[in-house]
């Protein structure tokens, strides 16, 4: 007695078909599960035969092989436990094979047979849609963020019972749907913070306003309480909206790191995430035994914010440099490597050094010499060189705090961000690049045309301020986006020219 069921593996965030086949024979009564199983899987034994009893079924006194192929994929996780349970009883024949073998199922079952609720739902319906599987069968609690992929068909489960009963036609279960106008009413929600909650700090401003605009990786350096934090705060309020297909990727992530809520149809948002420096390395770049996503990866599309970078682990703040260099973590295990996105962009915040009021004109510094040299080499040059803005915040003055005027809103900034991303889609259609911060050595080049007194300008600062090739491109970069915003095809003396300013710690030396 032979049966085949569809269900599916995740490895980072995509989806792989897993075939669950079954074979009952006769012999000294056996559950063997083969085909590169962890050990979640293999414990999967004791849970399917309790749950299949509890639900008044029989389990069969023979030898039952399972056989998760492909045998190269390696499968972590709770979620073949209902499609094992599902195999079983189709080869069984207590269950139509022919319906069972149209459909996609996932699940973890409890002793009492009821069905709990797995990681990546949402990558498991697109990898069913794209097998051409026109039903997929979830715990309830999965159903929601699974239903924005249109083309199949989702079917909510709270207990095996049902699963059998739905599959032998004795009771009908209705497809979860997802209304598409509510998900864009969802887009449209409001953010609370607003950039003119900002008092002064218009040169900060202006930073962040690039480093939208161009996607740039971003570090404010000033005393404390002079509105950093404040400031990184309300980046994710002037970056363009979430397209449907970030969005969808994004909630992916989320799936897979099980941080949707059970009524929570997709991302709208852009995330903003603000770790802890006590963070690990598998925190905050991912890992683990069933590899799930970390920080850089949950900031995907949105903003990683790093306040107090130099507390933060040097270990960790160093395997960041991959992440921010291709966009993409790669967590590496014996049997598998495991790709997360990381299409961030990088805000850090830190101090000038331990008592915060180095280079503050209005507070005097009580550090040693060697005791600031020490606190900024906790950031390594080559990290410091791939932010490509960095800016003092200086600290505020009272006629500023006092003053009723009210700044550019978020909005205002955010119509002009978008207009310069534009811009820049339409400059790079067919390069797979979408923002000015993507741009490689070759394309630099080739985008990046200087006007003669604007590249006089980069050499001599180039020479004067001793700057590595890394450094040069970071300059280019940022000075195109600001070229674009002042919708200038050429990049210009003053376009080069505050890129440079940008720059802040190059200048000092470190």
């Amino acid at each position: 007695m032979l049966s085949n069921i569809k269900s599916c593996a995740i490895s980072g965030i995509e989806g792989s078909l897993i075939e669950v086949e079954t074979d009952i024979s006769k012999g000294i009564p056996a559950f063997d599960i083969v085909g590169l199983a962890g050990t979640a899987v293999k414990e999967a034994k004791e849970r399917v035969r309790a749950a299949i009893r509890n639900t008044g079924r029989e389990f069969p006194v023979k030898r039952v092989t399972i056989n998760l192929a492909p045998a190269y994929v390696r499968k972590e996780g709770t979620e073949f436990d209902l499609p094992i349970a599902i195999g079983i009883l189709t080869a069984f024949q207590q269950i139509d094979s022919i319906k069972a073998r149209g459909c996609m199922f996932l699940g973890e079952l409890a002793l009492d047979g009821e069905i709990r609720p797995v990681r990546g739902a949402l990558s498991a319906a697109v990898c069913a849609l794209e097998n051409n599987i026109s039903t997929l069968v979830l715990p309830t609690e999965n159903c929601i963020e699974a239903s924005i992929i249109e083309g199949i068909q989702i079917i909510p489960v709270a207990n095996l019972r049902e699963v059998i009963d739905f599959l032998n036609g004795l009771s009908e279960k209705v497809a979860v749907k997802t209304n598409f106008n509510d998900i864009k009413n969802d887009f449209a929600i409001e953010q609370s913070n607003d950039f003119s909650d900002i008092k002064g700090q218009y040169v900060a401003k202006r930073a962040l306003e690039v480093a939208a605009s161009g996607a740039h990786n971003i570090i404010m350096t000033g005393s404390p309480g002079c509105g950093k934090t404040m400031l990184a705060k309300r980046l994710p309020t002037i970056l363009p909206s979430l397209s449907f297909d970030e969005a969808m990727e994004v909630t992916k992530i989320y799936s897979v790191a099980g941080l949707l809520n059970k009524n929570q149809r997709i991302m709208t948002q852009r995330p903003f995430r603000n770790p802890h420096h006590t963070i690990t390395i598998p925190g905050l770049i991912g890992g683990g035994a069933i590899p799930k996503p970390g920080e850089v990866s949950l900031a995907h599309y949105g903003v990683l914010f790093l306040d107090e970078m130099p507390e933060f682990s040097k270990n960790a703040l160093e395997v960041l440099r991959q992440p921010l260099e291709d966009g993409y973590a790669t967590i590496s295990r014996l049997n598998s490597t495991v790709k997360f996105p990381s299409k961030n962009m990088l805000v850090a915040a830190c101090n000038p050094c331990i008592c915060g009021n180095y280079f503050d004109e209005k507070r005097e510094c009580s550090c040693t010499p060697l005791q600031i040299k020490n606190y900024q080499g906790r950031i390594s040059g080559p990290l410091l060189s791939r932010l490509d803005i960095q800016i003092d915040v200086p600290s505020i003055d009272y006629t500023d705090i006092e003053s009723n005027e009210l700044g550019e809103s978020s909005y205002e900034i955010k119509q002009r961000v978008e207009r310069v991303r534009e811009i820049q889609k339409g400059r790079y259609k067919g390069y797979n690049i979408l923002t000015n911060s993507e741009l490689s050595a070759a394309y630099i080049k080739k985008f990046c045309e200087l006007e003669s007194e604007a590249r006089k300008l980069l050499k001599s600062s180039f020479e004067r301020l001793g700057l590595s090739a890394r450094t040069y491109d970071r300059i280019m970069k940022v000075s195109r986006t600001i070229a674009d915003m002042a919708d200038s095809n050429l990049i210009r003396v003053e376009h080069i020219a505050e890129a440079i300013q940008y720059r802040s710690l190059d200048r000092r030396g470190g």
